[in-house]
Order: C-alpha cells, then structure tokens, then sequence
C-alpha cells in the first residue's frame, strides 16, 4: 500500500484522491504506521511532506490528522489543546470537547505529551485559560 499511495500521489501528475482515502480510512493504526514506515523508504519523503505537496484544504488536514494519531495521538490531541489555547481568548468548545472525550481513553498521555512538548503542565495551563 506504501506503493499505492506514492503511485497515486508523487510519482502522478495530480493526485489521485481516492487511494488515499481508501487506505487512511480502512486501515487501523498499525497498518497505517507500517505502511507510512515503507512509503518513507520509497519515497524517501515523510507522509507528512507528502500531504503537504499533493494535497491542499481541508482534505489535507484531514490526512495529517489521521497519520498524526496512527504515529501519536497523545501528541496529536496536546497540539489540539495547545491550538485552542493559544493567542487571545480560548476556543472553549474545541477545549471541552477534547477533554471531556479523552478523559477515559487517554488524557493521561495527552498531559505527558503537553508537558514534554511545550513544557507546561496541561492542568496548570487550562486553570490559566478558564
């Protein structure tokens, strides 16, 4: 599959969506990991590099999201947080929404991948935002 997606995108002239959404949509983390791991090696690009140059608007963010969370998504969702918390005000919804639905999967995690990343306790960061 690492073939198909640079088939479908570097090595075309255009980019032929529908295998990226084919294999981003219909493999588990695992899988995607792997495969990201082999396209690199061919392609000699990250995934991420890649999405960037044959993909644009929301379907290229959409990408970026699901290989963040196959490669990490502890880390994935502290840039979430991070996001909303930045700048003047707070984007409250895109907060709570985050926390309240990684509460019982992986907040734990999202708070280590805060502190090692932007060194702030995400607790201490949140307080100072609400």
């Amino acid at each position: 599959e690492a073939n198909e997606l640079h088939q479908a995108g570097e090595r075309k002239v255009g980019t032929d969506e529908a295998i990226f959404i084919k294999i981003f949509a219909l493999r588990n983390i695992y899988q995607l990991r792997a495969t990201f791991d082999e396209y690199e090696k061919i392609a000699r690009k990250s995934i991420f590099k890649s999405i960037d140059s044959e993909t644009s608007g929301d379907f290229c963010s959409a990408l970026k999201a699901i290989a963040m969370c196959a490669y990490d998504r502890p880390q994935y969702f502290a840039d979430r947080l991070r996001k909303a918390m930045e700048g003047a005000g707070t984007d409250d919804t895109s907060l709570i929404r985050i926390v309240v639905t990684r509460s019982e999967f992986d907040l734990v995690n999202i708070k280590h991948a805060h502190l090692r990343t932007y060194g702030k306790e995400l607790g201490r960061r949140v307080d100072s935002e609400t």
